[in-house]
């Protein structure tokens, strides 16, 4: 039988290597909410800045899911 691994439970701060690139790749003002639309347009690109999009996106997903089971629990 094979051995569960164990989760990795900091992975997304190995992912990010550099903090705020993003913000910088697409030209829009540290502090400020980058729009959905540049995102999703920067995560259609074949390299480093498509792959921060991307990563990005999912982030936003998993906030989404993890804020929906904190309101599931407390009602």
């Amino acid at each position: 039988m094979a051995r569960k691994r164990k989760k990795d439970k900091y992975w997304i701060q190995k992912a990010i290597k550099r903090k705020g690139q993003l913000h910088r790749d697409l030209g829009v003002p540290p502090g400020q909410k980058i729009p959905i639309s540049k995102i999703r347009a920067a995560a259609k690109r074949n390299d480093d800045v498509g792959r921060r999009a991307r990563l990005a996106l999912t982030l936003m997903k998993l906030a989404k899911r993890r804020k929906k089971r904190r309101t599931k629990r407390r009602k």
